[in-house]
């Protein structure tokens, strides 16, 4: 049953639990609360109890990680929520965010550091603005209705990370279905031929298909539709050190190839061409 009510806890604000009523805001667009559940709250399906609770019941929506034993894996409000909805694998194989903000929030900066494997102050320069911003006006209030500035923002994080997993999933299925692997000059190639209806964005997701394959150690390049013409880009992958399309700058059909040598633009749609034109891009 849908969510009437979102409760978190009062206080200071914190991503895992900013992130976990995005994600139930998209879903359910109601009020959030911020303040202590009562037994009522939490024995309430209609009320989602987010970060707070001591209770770990999605069939109640109660979605508190707080209790967990110490050793638990580090485990977030978000995590449960993204869980609830059958979004959680994909977010941990999408999003390179969502684990490190687990460790932050079950672990610390000092662990989460040592985890990540760099010294203690990089963790505070990577803070931004905007999350300083929405947290602490997330904070503020301990009521935030529909048409108010933060609940509206918090709605749109949650529908955009909802449709970037959901299309990422689908771009995935897709590839799997038209991919072509070329083997040229003794490397590996992607091919992505376009389709009908052509892709919004051809080269979404080619990264995600490759890891999930266990493509992502061999293959050198990859092919796919331009989605500003007709013809193809050609890149590397992985900045593998073999391709620099800068090679092919000069030929008649490149239109563009970046002074990096890591892509390269072509009017070009026939097999041979692309084959030609991706196999001229390889260095010693």
């Amino acid at each position: 049953m849908p969510f009437t009510t979102l409760l978190t806890h009062p206080g200071s604000a914190h991503k895992d639990d900013l992130l976990a009523c995005c994600v139930l805001l998209a879903k359910n667009p109601v009020a959030i609360e911020r303040r202590e559940p009562t037994p009522e709250d939490l024995a309430d399906p209609s009320v989602a109890v987010v970060d707070v609770g001591d209770y770990h019941q999605p069939e109640l929506g109660n979605f508190d990680h707080h209790q967990f034993p110490r050793d638990t894996p580090p485990t977030c409000a978000l995590s449960l929520v993204l869980q609830r909805y059958g979004l959680y694998e994909d977010a941990m194989a999408f999003c390179e965010w969502l684990e490190p903000a687990e460790w932050f929030d079950c672990r610390g900066p000092n662990h989460t550091a040592k985890w990540l494997g760099v010294e203690r102050d990089v963790i505070g320069k990577l803070n931004s603005p905007i999350d300083m911003t929405l947290l602490r006006r997330f904070a503020a209030n301990t009521v935030h209705m529909p048409g108010e500035p933060i609940w509206e923002m918090m709605k749109l994080v949650g529908e955009d990370l909802i449709e970037y997993l959901t299309t990422t999933r689908q771009r995935i299925e897709e590839i799997a279905v038209n991919h072509e692997l070329w083997n040229l000059g003794g490397l590996q190639f992607l091919f992505i031929p376009r389709t009908d209806p052509p892709s919004e964005d051809p080269s979404a997701g080619l990264g995600h298909f490759l890891r999930e394959k266990g493509l992502d150690q061999s293959v050198a390049g990859t092919i796919y539709p331009d989605r500003r013409n007709t013809g193809y880009g050609i890149s590397r992958y992985n900045d593998h050190p073999s391709l620099d399309y800068t090679q092919i700058e000069n030929e008649p059909d490149v239109h563009f190839a970046h002074k990096s040598g890591f892509v390269a633009k072509t009017t070009a749609t026939e097999i041979d061409r692309l084959q030609q034109l991706a196999t001229q891009g390889i260095i010693s």
